[in-house]
Formats: C-alpha cells, sequence, structure tokens
C-alpha cells in the first residue's frame, strides 16, 4: 500500500490541528465544560465570560460555594460581595486549570482601571486565593486593562512580584509599545472589536481576512515585537470568524471561543504559517520609545482605540455589576435561610 501524499493528509486534518503547529490555541470561555474536546494549551475569562457561566446551572455550585466562603470572611455587605467575586473568579480559574496543561487569565476588575495600586492590590488577593488552593502563580496570568495606569500596574507586578500580566483591551499600536517596554508578559490585543468598530464607523461593511483591520493591527504588533526582540508575546483575540484566526496563524497564541474552535475543528482547508519571527525581522518598522504623555498623546489620536478601550471598561464593569447584583440576591436567600 502506498503511502498517504502530504496533500491526502493535510486535507483530512482539521483547521484547528494545522493551526496548532504553528500557534498555541488557547480556550476563550468560563464555561469549562465546553473545552475537554479541543484539548486547547491555555484558557482565558473575563466577567463577561464569568457572568454567563455563573447564569449556568451546571456551575451553581460554585457560586453557592463562593457565597459561602464571602459570608464566612465577614465585614460589610460590600466586603462581603467582594471576597464572594474573587473566590468566584479563582474557583473558575481552579476548575478550569484540571481541564487545561498551562495557564488561566483572570481578569482585575473593570472598574479599577484608572488605579494602578488598587489594581496591584487586586491581583495579589487574586494570586493569594489561587496559592491557597494550592496552584503556583507560574500558573496564573492576571488580566488587566491596557490602561497606562494598567500597563503601570503590570510593570509593578512582573517586577515586584514576579506576577504575570495579560494586558487586556489593547486597541492601538500605543498600548502595544508601552505593554512591551513594561516588560509584562503577554497582550491580548483585540481583532474582532476592531472589526466591529470599521464596520459601525465606515462605509465598509464587509473585509477579506488580510484587508481586516484587526488582523492587520495585530500583525503590526506581532511584527514590531519580534522585530525588535521584546519578550512580551501576543495572543490574538476577540475573533468574529474563523478567517481572522487562520490570518492570523503563527502568531504566539490565540484565544478562541468554543464556537469557533468547533468550526476550526470541523474545516479542513489549508492553514499556511501567516506570521513567524523571521519574516518580522525584514519588516520597515521604527523603534519607539513612549513615556505617558506620549502614549496619551498617541493613544488619543487613534479614535478607534479610544473608542473601543472606553466602550470594552464600561462593558466589563457593567457585567461586574450584574454579577454583583445576583451574587447579593442569592447571599440574601442563604442569610434568611431558604
Amino acid at each position: 500500500m502506498s503511502a498517504e501524499s502530504p496533500d491526502k493528509r493535510r486535507k483530512m486534518e482539521s483547521a484547528l490541528s494545522q493551526l496548532k503547529k504553528h500557534t498555541v490555541v488557547v480556550a476563550d470561555t468560563g464555561d469549562f465544560n465546553a473545552i475537554d474536546e479541543y484539548k486547547p494549551q491555555d484558557a482565558t475569562t473575563n466577567p463577561s465570560l464569568i457572568l454567563a457561566a455563573a447564569k449556568m446551572p451546571a456551575y451553581q455550585q460554585l457560586l453557592d460555594q463562593a457565597i459561602k466562603y464571602g459570608i464566612a470572611k465577614g465585614g460589610t455587605e460590600e466586603e462581603q460581595v467582594a471576597n464572594t467575586m474573587d473566590k468566584l473568579f479563582v474557583s473558575f480559574g481552579l476548575e478550569i486549570l484540571k481541564k487545561v496543561p498551562g495557564r488561566v487569565s483572570t481578569e482585575v476588575d473593570a472598574r479599577l482601571s484608572f488605579h494602578k495600586d488598587e489594581m496591584v492590590a487586586k491581583a495579589l488577593k487574586l494570586i493569594a486565593l489561587y496559592e491557597e488552593a494550592g496552584i503556583s502563580k507560574e500558573r496564573v496570568l492576571i488580566k488587566l486593562s491596557s490602561t497606562w495606569e494598567g500597563i503601570q500596574a503590570g510593570k509593578e507586578l512582573e517586577e515586584k512580584h514576579g506576577v504575570h500580566c495579560n494586558m487586556t483591551l489593547l486597541f492601538s499600536f500605543a498600548q502595544a509599545v508601552a505593554c512591551a517596554e513594561a516588560k509584562v508578559t503577554l497582550i491580548s490585543p483585540f481583532v474582532g472589536r476592531i472589526l466591529d468598530w470599521y464596520k459601525e464607523n465606515t462605509d465598509r461593511k464587509s473585509y477579506e481576512p488580510h484587508e481586516d483591520p484587526g488582523v492587520i493591527s495585530v500583525t503590526k504588533i506581532y511584527n514590531y515585537y519580534k522585530k525588535f526582540g521584546y519578550g512580551t508575546v501576543v495572543m490574538g483575540a476577540s475573533f468574529r470568524n474563523t478567517g481572522e484566526v487562520k490570518a492570523l496563524a503563527g502568531c504566539d497564541l490565540l484565544t478562541i471561543s468554543p464556537g469557533l474552535l468547533a468550526e476550526l475543528s470541523s474545516d479542513h482547508s489549508n492553514v499556511p504559517q501567516m506570521l513567524s519571527a523571521e519574516k518580522a525581522k525584514s519588516c520597515k518598522l521604527e523603534k519607539v520609545h513612549l513615556d505617558e504623555k506620549s502614549f496619551r498623546w498617541e493613544h488619543n489620536e487613534d479614535r478607534m482605540a479610544v473608542e473601543k478601550l472606553s466602550d470594552g471598561i464600561r462593558k466589563f464593569a457593567a457585567d461586574a455589576i450584574k454579577l454583583e447584583t445576583m451574587i447579593k440576591e442569592k447571599m440574601l436567600s442563604v442569610k434568611n435561610g431558604q
């Protein structure tokens, strides 16, 4: 019997399997039961994903346990709710870490996005909860909003505490440069939300993957980091379709929703490597240095990034408030013995 040709073998191989040869695949979900079959290396969560998962009957036990913890810690109602939220986020992270061999990303409350010291304190509290549960900080990435204050919080956490950070809600080149200079572990530039903005604010309503403004943005950031030898790695996030994912094959990491992971696993088209450190070296990019003033100016010059960062913080904050309201209602029921 003759051996299968490479072309035939590739046709049988899923797009997801091919992607994993070039890129670390990460699952973007709080629904940890949904990730088993895709075998991602890492997983990411955010307040919106945790809120969605916390509403599912399958995860009520985690919510109940977090509420008991919050009540037992005592203090004011506000403190009990805050302790419950922290415990819930970490509880989801702990369950996810049973399913993935790598790391989980747990997000600091978006309402702290402009308070460096409070972000650092909250991050250290989350890490302490993981360590109490026997999980080393090496398996946790703390997600912080990519405001100037968030980036400086990331710098302090990395330098002084050895805590690895994942800078999220990243839309501008200025944010990416500042993160690299802060020597944070990882950034999560948002692909799909950039596309959303261009569809909403220009006459153009459809883009081929290689023309997608989100894909172009992440490609530039990846090339800049690799050309100038920054240690910070790039994890493309917030995808709207598998075309965007495949257009970034070769990026350090890509965090992908279970729905798109399912599409990629049933897709058998060819997925060539699009990004590489080698190709990045020949890119025509100039090295940039940004202090606080130049960061604020350059970021402010990018209308899309300003609007999407603000919008992202507001949406994550709104979902944190919804989760708090849900916790307060359940907490009242527990206290009243219902």
